[in-house]
């Protein structure tokens, strides 16, 4: 039966660890995602980037890669698309969801958002990619 605080003998929610709910789990997926999102897009910007040409290069005449490879960037622009939809997600998750007083800020989402915004911004910017 109840005691004074669940007269009803229903077990309550919150009685469970935060790391044990289903809520915690997709949160921690979604965080994963995004931030693997954020490192395939460095990896993506490794191979897109032009060849760096050295002064050696050059005095003797070794050829080098001077463009942007396209496929590389639009690579690119997806992830970071993927990258700001999985942390805006996350982030209203987190505000509808977070009532306790030791419930986190998530501040991490927020940086990653940012991150994936400015990088966005530049790709439009500086190489006239559009969404």
């Amino acid at each position: 039966m109840g005691n004074k605080y669940n007269p009803y003998g229903v077990e309550e929610r919150r009685s469970r660890p935060r790391t044990e709910t289903n809520f915690f789990r997709v949160m921690l997926a979604l965080n994963v995602i995004g931030w693997l999102a954020l490192v395939v897009t460095l990896v993506l910007f490794h191979f897109a980037r032009p060849d760096f040409i050295s002064g050696v290069q050059e005095y003797w005449g070794i050829e080098g890669d001077t463009g942007w490879s396209a496929e590389y960037v639009k690579a690119m622009q997806i992830m970071l698309q993927v990258c700001l939809l999985v942390s805006l997600v996350s982030i209203v998750m987190r505000a509808r969801r977070s009532r306790r007083q030791g419930d986190q800020f998530g501040f991490n989402l927020f940086v990653l958002a940012s991150i994936a915004v400015i990088s966005l911004i530049t790709l439009a910017t500086t190489m006239g990619v559009t969404t």
